[in-house]
């Protein structure tokens, strides 16, 4: 007997509750197959680089570090400092229409390959619970069992590891923060001098353990924008993972023998309603209901779907990676005039980054006037004006400086020793600036102040000199 669509009952319960409200507990069965295949692969490499990245040094510094408690940000190698606030607001920007124009194209590709979430999920936590306490039938079972003392042996024994993984990678995303050298040092030296970051080490494994071992899809489906987000980027061109329901339907039971004569009369579809699609998804959708917002794109039921086709002797692709118009007319992915859109901003936002990336300076300059101090006329009749200087080295070495300047004859002297800024420090002092009558046309003079390092001028910087006010004509 055919199996049609029960309009009644489409799509109008979340598939991990009851009719009760209660969070129904899901067992994906493992996925088998290419995408599955390919996916572990990925997920290995970028979980490598993950946990490797806190110890990757480039010129010293760390691959990645964003110190938010000490406001220094590394990446690949550079340091920023809240003085980057540009770049900073433009890589946000960069990131942020990079995300519209990825998942207008992709869909949620991300999601299903690299998101760290995902990657973390079932690639490592729902192995290491097929591990211990077996495949989803196995697993149901054992929920269902009363508690014995094999079940309370194979349940401590897996959130034990559990634990013992959200404490290896809440550490790893300490080290992010505030650098793989202060972990260490946390690790080794006694906690009652290192509060702070025992606090947020225990924190950080308190939050992961709680993500894998009982939140899990959850994380996805209520506690991450991304889904409800794509809904308004989402067209008939994007690229899904879709079920192709022209082919598909209508649904009939396999009644095993010649594929065409031997289903449901053979006048079917090519579904045959094994519901394996359903019993492999991490998120316990059905994929024939359409696009949703639970799908990560994980692939595992196009791999379920695929291996019943070839058992069939049907064609795969049944579920596949697809637009909306690919299914209903073949149509092949183009670039839409909102695609074309968002990748011209996108192009123009990376170029303004990479402008600004190219021009920043390894120091960062902020000449002021001394606050209430007046001009001064000193013994050889010139006047000076005192000036507060701060400069910030954003680099691992230290920078020696000399200040000229660059629009004016004049006299500039740093109030102290030779100027040397040392690696990743702030030094403040004080300039003094003395300009001849003479230059003084008028009771505010511009100027420009070049900072070097040797024979490389560094930056410009511009302030204002104060002189007494040029006498007026003569009447």
């Amino acid at each position: 007997m055919d199996q049609e669509v029960d309009w009644n009952n489409f799509r109008d319960h979340l598939s991990t509750a009851d009719k009760e409200g209660r969070r129904r507990w899901l067992f994906p069965r493992k996925p088998e197959g290419r995408f599955y295949t390919a996916r572990t692969f990925v997920s290995y490499v970028l979980l490598l680089i993950m946990f490797a990245g806190p110890f990757i040094r480039i010129q010293g510094n760390p691959l990645l570090m964003i110190n938010i408690l000490d406001r220094k940000f590394v990446v690949l190698g550079q340091i920023f400092w809240p003085q980057d606030s540009a770049i900073f607001a433009v890589a946000m920007l960069v990131f942020l229409t990079g995300i519209i124009v990825f998942t207008a194209a992709f869909g949620r590709l991300w999601c299903g390959w690299t998101c760290p979430q995902t990657l973390l999920m079932e690639m490592v936590f729902r192995k290491i619970e097929y591990f211990i306490e077996g495949n989803s039938i196995q697993q149901r079972a054992l929920d269902k069992a009363p508690w014995t003392s094999r079940k309370i042996l194979k349940r401590a024994t897996k959130h034990l590891v559990f634990l013992a993984l959200s404490f290896l990678i809440g550490n790893t995303l300490l080290s992010y923060i505030i650098g793989s050298d202060a972990l260490l040092r946390i690790i080794v030296d006694n906690p009652l001098n290192h509060v702070r970051g025992l606090t947020f080490m225990i924190l950080f494994t308190a939050l992961f353990y709680a993500l894998f071992a009982r939140f899990r899809e959850q994380a996805c489906t209520f506690i991450c924008p991304y889904g409800r987000f794509q809904s308004t980027l989402v067209d008939k061109n994007t690229i899904v993972v879709g079920y192709d329901y022209k082919r598909g339907e209508p649904r009939g039971r396999w009644r095993g023998g010649n594929a065409d004569a031997n289903r449901s009369g053979g006048t079917s579809g090519d579904c045959i309603d094994c519901r394996q699609c359903v019993a492999v998804c991490p998120t316990g959708i059905d994929i024939r209901d359409g696009t949703q917002m639970e799908c990560v794109h994980c692939t595992a039921c196009i791999d379920a779907c695929d291996g019943i086709m070839q058992r069939i002797n049907r064609p795969t692709g049944l579920i596949r990676y697809t637009s909306l118009n690919g299914i209903e007319s073949g149509e092949k992915l183009r670039l839409t005039p909102r695609l074309i859109g968002y990748s011209a901003a996108l192009l123009a936002l990376g170029g303004l980054l990479a402008f600004l990336l190219l021009s920043r300076s390894d120091i960062e300059t902020s000449l002021f006037r001394a606050p209430g101090a007046l001009y001064q006329t000193m013994p050889d009749g010139k006047i000076s004006n005192l000036y507060l200087l701060k400069l910030v080295n954003k680099t691992a070495h230290p920078i020696p400086v000399q200040l000229t300047l660059d629009n004016i004859e004049g006299d500039l002297s740093v109030i102290g020793s030779v100027l040397t800024v040392p690696a990743q420090q702030l030094v403040e002092t004080s300039v003094l600036i003395a300009l001849s009558p003479d230059s003084l046309h008028s009771h505010k003079v511009p100027l420009e102040i070049g900072v070097y390092s040797g024979d490389r001028k560094l930056e410009s910087v511009r302030t204002v000199f104060i002189g007494p006010r040029t006498p007026g004509p003569t009447p």
